[in-house]
């Protein structure tokens, strides 16, 4: 296998964990704790963060193999920023537990978990962007991205990290909102950021 495969192996594996451990955090108190539908009702966070955060891990892994599939040199330094992108996304059915659990608590609690979620998903975000600027930048693509497009493609893969830092922000004043504004930066990422553009590096 060479180091592309090796790449994309591991981080499938830490991908496929970390989408599996999001289910961990569905559960009901059982019998003597009311009707199963009231119980149902009661958790409702618990189901909507658990598809925000599993639709989001998706997308990102979707992303992640098209990043792949344009990579032409896998350096010492590109599988540290990979490695850090693999951190937060490890944290994400934490930071998804947490929020749900407190998101419907009010006061401070809920917050400071909304925050917590968001600030999450603000480093997996800015990691993802510092693996695939470092890769332009060094010319490690397999297409060359123009100078002239650069700062287009650039915008458009940074709208996640700017709209994850407005979800921390709003996330202190209503947390639904900001719950809200994280599940719409994912339906955005649906659409590949990191296109074929240019003529092959050689």
């Amino acid at each position: 296998m060479d180091d592309r495969g090796r790449l994309e192996a591991f981080s499938d594996g830490v991908f496929a964990v970390a989408i599996t451990l999001l289910a961990l955090n569905l559960f009901v108190p059982g019998p003597g704790h009311g009707a199963l539908l009231g119980q149902l009702g009661d958790r409702w966070p618990s189901f909507i963060a658990y598809v925000i955060s599993f639709f989001t891990i998706g997308v990102i892994w979707v992303n992640h193999h098209e990043f792949i599939r344009s990579i032409a040199v896998v350096s010492r330094t590109l599988l540290f920023l990979n490695l850090v992108l693999l951190l937060f996304v490890v944290l994400i059915p934490f930071a998804t537990g947490t929020m749900a659990e407190y998101l419907t608590a009010g006061g401070q609690d809920s917050h400071v978990s909304m925050a917590l979620f968001g600030a999450v998903y603000e480093g997996m975000g800015a990691a993802f962007g510092g693996l695939f600027f470092y890769a332009v930048r060094r010319g490690h693509t397999v297409y060359a991205v123009p100078d002239n497009m650069r700062r287009s493609i650039t915008l458009r893969f940074s709208a996640g990290s700017i709209a994850y830092l407005v979800a921390i922000i709003v996330g202190f004043f209503s947390p639904k909102i900001s719950l809200t504004v994280i599940g719409l930066v994912a339906v955005y990422y649906i659409v590949d950021r990191t296109p074929e553009t240019g003529e092959p590096q050689t």
